[in-house]
């Protein structure tokens, strides 16, 4: 072995991860990270139509 050969680093190869996990890693420390919301105030709860009181939109 001469020595410039010496000299170069071995590359190891690593642990690979997919990018899917990578982005839904980020999404979830991203999501406990942030403090809740708060609560909505009774008068505005009062005023806000409920989910099952919309409309439905056509697909």
């Amino acid at each position: 072995m001469s020595a410039s050969e010496r000299d170069v680093p071995v590359q190891q190869p690593c642990g690979g991860v997919s990018m899917r996990d990578l982005l839904a890693s980020c999404a979830a420390a991203d999501a406990v990270s942030r403090p809740p919301r708060a609560p909505m105030p009774e008068a505005a709860r009062a005023e806000a139509p409920r989910a099952e009181a919309r409309p439905r939109k056509a697909a």
